[in-house]
């Protein structure tokens, strides 16, 4: 595994990978690596002849009153999960490296960005999807590997992929999540044992609601009701939505197509998002990849 931490040496190494025909995949990440950037990397290194890992904070992201300045980082760790999951560059830019001195330019994601997470971090996909087009221009990839937890942000960056033409095809790889259900996530660091144990009730009411539905429940708003009845946990609940995997608007009536099934919530201090995938029995299920 090589470690570079400018474009000019990513670049360098990469080009000769290209010049052979090489298919790249790539996995962006921010860092505090856990078993569900293990599984997008490894799905990489099995599908590509070489994966680059990028590990970048990214501040354009997080609202004011966010965690930015206390986001996890634990460098060493991330370099052996990357090396035994088979990453063969990592790219450890720092900030100024990819946000010069002057820079002005931004991605717009659109409506897409506006519900669900959007409306309670204005400027959040903005940040994401400007960050990822940059990468996506640095390291060129054939194919790039998300994890499904982040769904709204597949989306976006689904369609801006689409809107400008990049040649890059995005894999989405199904939620990891520990043995009693949680969703695994880098915030996860954050929860007290008490917090832990109530930020169970996020997937227990998801995967309640996709139990009904693979048993014949259609009914939006009765699965919305079986999800929420776990959440009593939670210390406050931002959203809970069914929506279109492809538009992202509200479902409602008979679930007839594919959907997504969307919580965040804060338990203690700490924000979790999760989902579950709703697909009818005859659905071309956009968004599980490709």
């Amino acid at each position: 595994m090589r470690v570079v931490r400018t474009i000019a040496d990513l670049r360098a190494l990469l080009r000769p990978l290209k010049g052979e025909g090489k298919r790249i995949g790539f996995v962006p990440t921010m860092g505090f690596l856990h078993e569900g950037h293990g599984a997008l990397i490894r799905q990489s290194a099995a599908r590509c002849d070489a994966t680059v890992v990028s590990i970048f904070v990214n501040p354009t992201q997080f609202g004011p009153s966010e965690d930015l300045a206390n986001y996890p980082r634990d460098l060493e760790r991330d370099q052996n999960l990357c090396l035994e999951a088979g990453t063969t560059v990592l790219f450890l830019p720092e900030v100024a490296e990819i946000y010069p001195t002057g820079f002005q330019t931004h991605i717009e994601p659109g409506r897409l960005a506006d519900p669900l997470c959007g409306r309670f971090r204005p400027g959040h996909f903005r940040g994401v999807a400007t960050v990822v087009a940059k990468l996506f221009n640095m390291v060129q990839p054939d194919l790039a590997f998300f994890g499904q937890k982040d769904f709204q942000q597949t989306v976006v960056i689904r369609r801006m992929a689409r809107d400008l033409n990049m040649p890059v095809d995005l894999v989405v790889v199904p939620t990891v999540r520990e043995a009693d259900g949680l969703a695994l996530s880098s915030r996860n660091a954050y929860l007290g044992e008490d917090a832990r144990r109530r930020a169970l009730c996020l997937s227990q009411g998801l995967l309640a609601a996709k139990a009904a539905f693979d048993e014949g429940e259609l009914d939006a708003a009765r699965l919305l009701a079986i999800a929420r009845g776990p959440l009593a946990g939670v210390d406050s609940l931002q959203y809970l939505e069914l929506v279109d995997t492809q538009n992202l608007e509200a479902l409602q009536g008979p679930v007839d197509r594919s959907a997504a099934l969307c919580v965040a919530a804060y338990v203690g201090a700490t924000r979790l998002i999760d989902n579950v995938l709703l697909v009818p029995a005859v659905s071309d299920a956009p968004g599980n990849g490709s």
